[in-house]
């Protein structure tokens, strides 16, 4: 899936629009750390890997940021829990 993710930085946010329906994912910034606390995708695109490209740009910023990535929201923590098994 080829999405045009937003990094919404003053709203600690990452965001798309697919089909006209928003997808985000927010985070926290605290310390070295950036907390991703919620994702939510629209019923119409679940399903389609939405929330997987989020976490993942979120990660990969983070990485690029030197920042720890971490999770309390449930998707975003089985999905980095999976990639540090990898």
């Amino acid at each position: 899936m080829n999405l045009r993710i937003r990094h919404l930085a003053d709203r600690h946010r990452f965001a798309v629009t697919v089909e006209g329906h928003e997808a985000f994912l927010s985070y926290i910034l605290s310390g070295n750390s950036l907390i991703i606390d919620h994702t939510f995708v629209p019923k119409p695109l679940k399903g389609r890997g939405v929330a997987a490209e989020l976490v993942k740009t979120a990660y990969d910023y983070a990485h690029e940021q030197d920042l720890i990535c971490q999770a309390t929201c449930s998707y975003a923590a089985a999905w980095l829990s999976a990639r540090r098994k990898v």
